[in-house]
Parts: structure tokens; C-alpha cells; sequence
């Protein structure tokens, strides 16, 4: 009876199985780009197709973040008077949190760049943007997406960031994924909160949508031969790149699109009785803060046991550790979901926004 309810609770109305879905390949995504070594992506090499998560994987992240933000904020009917002043003082507190065990994890040593301290300053700057609809967010959306990429690499040519005072604020700010140009992708995320993601045409349009920008992005990026090397010559080469991570205003476009295409295949896949075939990926994703800590957690202690440190990445690498961890955490996620339902640090970060700012609000989804 325990399991039948939580299963009915990943499939209940206030939840958007699709979004859950989503949330579970980018962990699994995520998991790729730390624990296999990377190659260089071909579409003719079958064998180099796990890059396709280096990069993308976190904007697809970042996109379902705004998405939640904008669900939690009264998604197609955005929240006024005090909902929504309750709703942006628990974000804000959630964004505090956040931050807190981002820093904790990144006290561990563990040789990835901690995303939680970088979602920590975008949910802050997502908070002043909740009274928006869907067309403004998505407008002002594309309108960071084609400036602050040309900002954030004049930035990332200081020197100040070469110097050990820099490296410590640059982990610190999570400026791996700079809070700049990343807004883009909350504030996408948000705007398709905004629109009625259940509806079928809806779904239609933002893979069309995804699709369409994912090919412009890389499409130009592949027509004018960017290069890598190009990045470090001139302010032109740094913005002009689709390279993961480059924070480029191509990659900003291509992973952008990608993560739209990527959110609306899920909403069309669980639609179908394929939902019920994914039902791991969706507990891992209805998770997404306790699937992240524990995978670095799981990390720590097993670089610690068969390493003796954890800042090794190679020889940590060479374990093999993909499949172990990506398998052990779906199934930890999928056996937690079905016992007890929610998971541990959601319902940890929902009960202390709640007592740090009462109120009634919107259901958290």
C-alpha cells in the first residue's frame, strides 16, 4: 500500500512526470561528464556519444531549475500579493541553503566544480523576475542569452582570476557556471513554467522551438570553423564558440535549445506508457538535491578508501565508477521514493523554508 502510494504520489496531478524525467537523464548526464573520461564528440563514433553531456547536462539542469522556480512561483498563473512575497522568501532561504552545502562539498576536495553555490545566486536573481509571464521571461531571456556571453568573457580576461584570491571566489560564485550568462537558461525555464506544459501543442512547439535553436548554435558554430585556440586570441573567439562550457554566445543558443528539446521529448514521452518504463530516471529526478549530494558523497568515501584523498580524478576515473554509482543511485532513489516518498533533503530544504518564512503559497511540485 506504502509503494501504491508513492507511486501514485511521482504520478499524482501536481507533478509534471516529464519534468521529473528530465531532471533524471541530466543526473545521469551530469554523472557522464564526471566519472568517464572525456572525448571529443562525433556523430559517426558511436563510442564518443557520452560527451554529449559535457556541458549540456548542467544547462539542461539550469533550464529545469527556472522551471521549477517558475512552477513553484504559480507557474501559468504567476502568484501576487503575499503567496508570492512567501514564495520569493523561501526561495531565497532555499538559495541560502543551497550555497551553504555547496561549500561544504566543495570542502571535500572532490575535483569537479560544485554547481549548487553557482544555482544559489540564480535563484536569488530569478526571485526579482517571478512576476512575469511566459513572453517577457522568454524575451528577456534571449536578450541575456546574446549580451552577456560578450560580458562574461571581457570578465573572464581578468587577471584577478589567475591569482589564488580569484580561484577561491571563482569556486565560491560557482563562476564555472557563470551566473551571467546562466540566467538565460532560469529565466527560459521560467517562461515555460509559464505556459500550459501539459497541453500537447505546447510540447509540439518547444521541441520544434529546441530543435531549431540547437541547430542554429551549432550550425554556426560548425560553418565558421570556431576553434578552441581562438578563445584565448581575441574577446571575438571567446564569444563566438559552442564549446562546452565556454559560456559562448553559440553554446548558449545550441545547449539552450538542446535542454528546451530535451525537457519537451520527456513531456511527449510520458504521455505514454513508456512513463512507467523510465520510473527510475523519474525518482532520481523528483530527487534532484539528494541524487547530486549523494553521488559526491559515494565519491568521497570510496576515493578515501581506495585512493586515500579525493583530488584525484584520473586514478579515480580508472576505477570505473560510472555504472556502479549511476545504477546504485537510481536504484537508492527509486526504493526511497517508493517507501517513503519525498526525498531526504528535499523534505529536509522544504521543512526549513517553511518555519524560516510561513505562509501558504503555491504546493511545491
Amino acid at each position: 500500500m506504502a509503494a501504491a502510494a508513492a507511486v501514485g504520489g511521482l504520478n499524482s496531478p501536481g507533478r509534471l512526470a516529464g519534468i521529473d524525467l528530465a531532471r533524471g537523464l541530466a543526473i545521469v548526464g551530469m554523472l557522464a561528464a564526471h566519472l568517464l573520461d572525456g572525448v571529443e564528440w562525433s556523430w559517426t563514433d558511436p563510442a564518443t556519444w557520452t560527451a554529449i553531456a559535457d556541458g549540456r547536462s548542467s544547462i539542461l539542469f539550469a533550464t529545469l531549475a527556472g522551471v521549477s522556480i517558475g512552477i513553484i512561483t504559480g507557474g501559468a498563473a504567476p502568484l501576487t500579493g503575499d503567496p508570492l512575497r512567501v514564495a520569493r522568501g523561501r526561495l531565497a532561504v532555499r538559495a541560502g541553503i543551497l550555497y551553504l552545502l555547496g561549500v561544504a562539498l566543495i570542502a571535500t576536495g572532490v575535483p569537479v566544480y560544485v554547481i549548487l553555490p553557482a544555482y544559489a545566486v540564480l535563484f536569488v536573481l530569478g526571485i526579482p523576475f517571478t512576476r512575469l509571464g511566459a513572453r517577457p521571461l522568454l524575451i528577456t531571456a534571449a536578450a541575456v542569452a546574446v549580451t552577456m556571453p560578450i560580458v562574461q568573457a571581457w570578465l573572464d580576461r581578468w587577471e584577478f582570476w589567475e591569482t589564488p584570491a580569484g580561484g577561491d571566489l571563482a569556486l565560491l560564485l560557482g563562476w564555472h557556471y557563470p551566473f551571467l550568462v546562466w540566467l538565460a537558461f532560469i529565466l527560459a525555464g521560467m517562461g515555460l513554467a509559464r505556459t500550459n506544459l501539459r497541453d500537447l501543442e505546447t510540447q509540439l512547439r518547444m521541441l520544434l522551438v529546441g530543435v531549431a535553436l540547437a541547430m542554429i548554435g551549432y550550425g554556426l558554430d560548425a560553418a565558421s570553423g570556431a576553434e578552441e585556440f581562438a578563445e584565448a586570441e581575441s574577446l571575438a573567439g571567446a564569444v563566438w564558440t559552442a564549446r562546452p562550457h565556454s559560456s559562448g554566445i553559440l553554446e548558449v543558443i545550441g545547449s539552450g535549445g538542446f535542454a528546451i528539446a530535451a525537457i519537451a521529448v520527456c513531456l511527449l514521452l510520458c504521455r505514454t506508457p513508456l512513463a512507467w518504463v523510465v520510473l527510475p530516471l523519474r525518482a532520481a529526478g523528483a530527487m534532484p538535491l539528494t541524487a547530486y549530494v549523494a553521488q559526491l558523497v559515494v565519491w568521497v568515501v570510496w576515493a578515501l578508501a581506495a585512493l586515500g584523498r579525493t583530488e584525484d580524478l584520473t586514478g579515480f576515473r580508472a576505477l570505473e565508477p560510472f555504472w556502479p554509482i549511476t545504477l546504485g543511485l537510481l536504484a537508492g532513489c527509486t526504493l526511497w521514493a517508493l517507501l517513503l516518498g519525498r526525498g531526504p533533503l528535499e523534505r529536509l530544504v522544504a521543512l526549513l523554508c517553511r518555519v524560516a518564512v510561513p505562509g501558504r503559497t503555491a504546493a511545491p511540485r
